[in-house]
């Protein structure tokens, strides 16, 4: 668990973007918040857990991968916004995600 700053935040979004451009193969300035990943990028479920694994080495953390999915049947993420968010709150609160109440 961490706290997030703006320069973790903008790291997180950068990856984000740049992970979906390159996998996807698209131009970086085509992804935005509101960009869908399945319909919009062409993206699917296994890119998700390669990001998962990309920010748990980059932020070293030690995360459950049940408790990731059990937030994400609670909590969907469709958008390339959603996606960041999520991973956000996954640095700052990690196994304790499943704990939390978003609306």
């Amino acid at each position: 668990m961490g706290i997030v700053n703006d320069t973790i935040r903008e790291d997180v979004k950068r990856t984000v973007y740049e992970f979906f451009a390159e996998e996807c193969e698209i131009d970086i300035e085509d992804i935005h918040e509101e960009s869908t990943i399945i319909e919009d990028l062409g993206g699917d479920s296994l890119m998700f857990l390669a990001l998962i694994e990309i920010f748990t080495k980059k932020y070293n953390q030690n995360i459950d991968l049940k408790t990731i999915g059990k937030f994400s049947v609670k909590n969907p993420v469709r958008t390339i916004g959603e996606l960041v968010e999520m991973q956000l709150l996954i640095i700052e609160h990690g196994n304790q995600i499943i704990d939390l109440q978003i609306n």
